[in-house]
């Protein structure tokens, strides 16, 4: 339960005097609803179906003389209008009670929803590399939706607790021996029930790992979906989806009958227990009208909370799992923090004037393993210039743009911009300066319009259409049905590969970079387009430093640098000619040996 105390720590600290309110609207209609039982006893005895002798019960006994001194026609109209004034009551506090624990619940949700959201783009590159985003996902939708069940269930406890000790304090007034035994015997079966609660956190853990389970597999189906239609593999798919379905509904299954379990052994014991006091009382005690009535009263009073505490119990232990994940994601999250708290704007991109330099530079994943993805990496890449990446796949091209970019810090050695090495202090300052365009183009699903003000958002119209130029995309905008305001679907779908990835090289233009980085960004166009763009790089060079990876010769023959990769180690560095004829030679020589 430490882990629901952490999360109620934080209800407290983020609502404030607000949850004092709360607990003051919980008193009063707990008070409200305890005053009730008082106004039994003098309704009934005027109403005549029962005969009340209050001096059997000392406690309310001062009601009744209150009201026998009255015209009985006035005592009932009094006890009337106050039992009406006490209903009325009652549910004006409990409306506002209600609405108040909405208002706590839904805004620390947002809270915990935006604070959750923020620490995971905060965290490193390195974070993203050993997560699946899918359980991010998974975290944001579906468990802090049932973290916010569990906030209403820990005030609903709260409301409980409250309301079970106003009533005890009111039973014990009325009967001390009577409250102490059903306290006892309500005590004792909440005791009873920590079986069910840690059964419910064990099927509450379950259901966290199949939603994730399921949330990540319909997310790759679905990134996949056109291998899944042209190799026909629906059926395959489908059975999955059976599968854990059907493990999903037996745990669903599984809870209800668990809860259903626990209420029907409470209403069992509380049957036996009801009889059990009557006739002991009227047996043993020869207990009068009063008192077997105030048995009743006290009974029907504090068992329901005992009851009620139990199920808030079972409900949260469900839940329990929830909370953990998010404190963990959380904790994951702080450890591997790149970005504090400010204003991000206020930050100005570097210029660079001279070189980016890496100086030595050393770089592996996983600290455990003996291999370095990048070993004794010494390269300068002028400013203002075309440097291109070659190399086979794998050889490392990527872990090396992501060192340059500054996603990957190095192990040892130092990336260097004009002589100044990169740390935390000038990251972010770097990303600034950086449009990056992958290989996979991404797009949103909404205009080709929004797509593009995501990386200049007080961008013109003027100069959308003069990025779309640069990037020879803006004929095929034009063509479009509603040119710039068209829908472009998922992941821009509706639109050719090609004409995704112009849009795309249009969008990291816009920013005006200091540095532009193409990842195979040339690999999905024709001849004709990739022409065009070269024109386009062509004309920006001298303007800004631009690093491209490429497997096409003709993407990288216009570049000023040619660097070679291979097993993360560089094997030559020099002019695309120069570059080129060493492989040729080399090819020539292993082909004859």
């Amino acid at each position: 339960m430490r882990h629901v105390l952490y999360f109620a720590k934080g209800i407290h600290t983020f609502s404030g005097k607000i949850l004092y309110f709360n607990l003051i609207g919980m008193v009063l209609i707990s008070l409200l609803e305890s005053v009730g039982i008082f106004l039994l006893i003098p309704l009934i005895n005027l109403t005549g179906v029962l005969a009340v002798n209050s001096s059997e019960v000392a406690a309310v006994s001062w009601i009744q003389k209150m009201f026998q001194s009255m015209p009985e026609n006035a005592s009932l109209l009094i006890i009337l209008v106050c039992y009406l004034g006490l209903i009325i009551g009652q549910g004006y506090f409990q409306r506002n009670q209600t609405i108040l624990n909405a208002k706590i619940q839904q805004r620390y949700t947002r809270h915990l929803r935006e604070e959750t959201y923020k620490a995971i783009l905060q965290a490193n590159w390195g974070f993203f590399l050993k997560t699946r985003k899918t359980d991010h996902i998974n975290s944001l939708i579906t468990e802090i939706s049932r973290v916010s069940a569990g906030t209403q269930m820990f005030l609903q406890l709260i409301s409980s607790l409250v309301f079970t000790f106003i009533q005890i304090g009111m039973a014990f007034w009325l009967s001390p021996a009577m409250t102490v035994t059903v306290i006892f015997f309500g005590v004792t079966l909440i005791a009873f029930s920590r079986k069910f609660i840690r059964k419910s956190s064990s099927i509450g853990e379950q259901t966290t790992q199949l939603s994730k389970a399921y949330l990540a597999g319909v997310t790759d189906h679905f990134n996949g979906i056109k291998e899944i239609k042209s190799n026909s593999l629906e059926d395959s798919h489908i059975s999955w989806i059976h599968t854990i379905g059907k493990k999903l509904e037996h745990n669903i299954v599984e809870m209800i009958k668990l809860n259903t379990t626990s209420q029907f052994i409470f209403k069992v014991v509380s049957a036996c227990l009801m009889t059990s006091f009557v006739l002991y009382s009227i047996k043993m005690f020869q207990a009068q009208p009063t008192q077997l009535m105030l048995i009743m009263v006290i009974f029907s009073r504090l068992w329901p909370r005992f009851s009620g505490l139990q199920s808030n119990l079972e409900q949260l232990g469900g839940i329990i799992p929830s909370f953990v994940q998010l404190i963990q994601l959380k904790n994951e999250c702080l450890k591997q923090n790149e970005i504090t708290d400010g204003d991000q704007r206020s930050i100005e991109p570097i210029r660079i004037e001279r070189e980016i330099e890496c100086r030595n530079v050393f770089f592996r994943y996983n600290t455990n393993q003996s291999q370095f993805t990048l070993q004794n990496i010494n390269i300068t890449i002028p400013s203002n210039q075309m440097t291109a990446i070659i190399g086979r796949s794998g050889a490392g091209k990527s872990t090396l743009i992501d060192l340059l970019m500054g996603l990957n810090l190095p192990e040892k050695g130092q990336v260097l911009i004009d002589g100044t090495p990169l740390t935390s202090e000038n990251l972010l300052s770097l990303r600034h300066a950086i449009s990056y365009v992958p290989q996979d183009p991404f797009l949103f699903n909404s205009t080709v319009k929004e797509n593009l003000l995501l990386m200049k958002p007080d961008a013109s119209e003027e100069e959308l259409w003069t990025a779309l130029r640069f990037a020879a995309a803006a004929e095929f905008v034009k063509k479009l049905p509603q040119g710039l305001h068209t829908l472009i679907g998922d992941r821009g779908i509706k639109l050719s590969g090609g004409e995704r990835q112009r849009l795309v090289i249009a969008r990291a233009i816009l920013k005006k970079p200091s540095i532009l980085v193409l990842d195979e960004a040339t690999s999905a166009l024709d001849t004709e387009n990739e022409e065009n763009i070269q024109q386009v790089i062509q004309s920006l060079k001298g303007e800004m430093t631009i690093i491209v990876i490429a497997h096409r010769l003709s993407t990288i023959r216009n570049a000023d640098q040619v660097i070679e990769v291979e097993q993360g180690n560089i094997i030559q560095v020099g002019g695309f000619h120069e570059v080129i004829q060493k492989k040729r030679k080399a090819t020539e020589i292993a082909t004859n040996w």
